[in-house]
């Protein structure tokens, strides 16, 4: 089944329920969903990529260039900014990290780290925190702190995914 692009994708943040706790339990599994993914897994199907697209590492290390974005628009939503600070949209850091490169286990210790800082920040805020809004500079819409990390939580799905889809294609190439 192929998954729709990222900037593809339409969000709506209408809900008025507090889900942040689900959200939170989704940021903080996806860790232990990488490390599921990973394992056992040959060192050259890590740096496979398929249609010359990000490989296994470069997502895992994608996640890991983001993860300081979603630290500043965290700020800019409490500073009260109007707008979240603009993404690059070409992913430029990723397609210049070699990630590749690097030792799997380094990727995954690295991205632990940055997003245990992440939940360690999230979790000293109040419930009228996370109804706190900014304007998202792509999709011209009010995104309040729970959107925002919900939002981060569909990324590393949409990442997730990925890496099954070059996990399964591959295997059933050399099946």
């Amino acid at each position: 089944m192929q998954q729709i692009k990222w900037f593809e994708r339409k969000f709506d943040f209408s809900f008025q329920q507090n889900i942040f706790p689900s959200i939170i339990e989704r940021l903080n599994g996806t860790l232990i969903r990488l490390k599921t993914k990973t394992e056992k897994t040959s060192p050259k199907l890590l740096s496979i990529k398929p249609d010359d697209k990000w490989s296994i590492k470069e997502n895992i290390g994608h996640l890991t260039d983001l993860e300081p974005l979603w630290h500043e628009r965290l700020n800019d939503i409490l500073e009260n900014k109007q707008y979240l600070r603009p993404a690059d949209l070409e992913n430029r850091k990723t397609d210049f990290a070699q990630h590749n490169e690097k030792d799997i286990d380094s990727l995954l210790l690295e991205f632990q780290k940055l997003r245990e800082i992440t939940l360690d920040k999230l979790s000293h805020l109040t419930e009228e925190d996370i109804y706190k809004t900014s304007l998202h500079p792509r999709l011209e819409k009010p995104m309040r702190i729970m959107d925002l990390f919900l939002f981060v939580a569909e990324h590393d799905d949409h990442h997730l995914a990925r890496i099954s889809e070059i996990k399964t294609t591959y295997n059933n190439a050399n099946s």
